[in-house]
């Protein structure tokens, strides 16, 4: 194995397009694909199965943060309940441990809001209201 780092999975942002980059997110989650696979079993070929690729899924991908006053996340989801659905080129961005420098990201193409959660209000808690976000899209690259 090559002598490198191990990346820490606390240094994160994300670059929502547009000129807005998302800060303040305490999880991103889901960031996933797959692909479906087909048995097909040839004739005359035994007992044996092959297996087929079929098409790419994306795991929709979770975002949490702490509510601020900023209305960007609310503005994008909001125009897709209007009607106009906004997709965007985003990328979520692994920091290294100092927090500045870029590690390595994750390009997700046609991304748009499917869902979105308020949080927990509780009377008799101090803790943060977290807000979460769940974005669907179409492709996926690594940077």
């Amino acid at each position: 194995m090559p002598d490198t780092d191990i990346f820490r999975n606390y240094n994160f942002t994300l670059d929502l397009g547009q000129g807005v980059v998302g800060g303040y997110f305490t999880q991103i989650l889901g960031l996933s694909m797959s692909l479906d696979v087909y048995d097909y079993r040839e004739g005359g070929a035994g007992p044996a199965v092959r297996k087929l690729p079929g098409r790419v899924n994306y795991g929709d991908v979770t975002l949490r943060w702490g509510m601020t006053q900023s209305r960007d996340m609310w503005t994008w989801m909001m125009s897709g309940v209007n009607g106009n659905v906004e997709r965007r080129e985003i990328s979520i961005i692994l920091l290294a441990p100092n927090g500045q420098d870029e590690q390595t990201r994750w390009n997700l193409h046609n991304a748009f809001v499917k869902d979105w959660n308020a949080g927990e209000m509780n009377a008799t808690s101090n803790g943060v209201l977290i807000e979460s976000m769940v974005l669907t899209y179409e492709g996926l690259e690594r940077g």
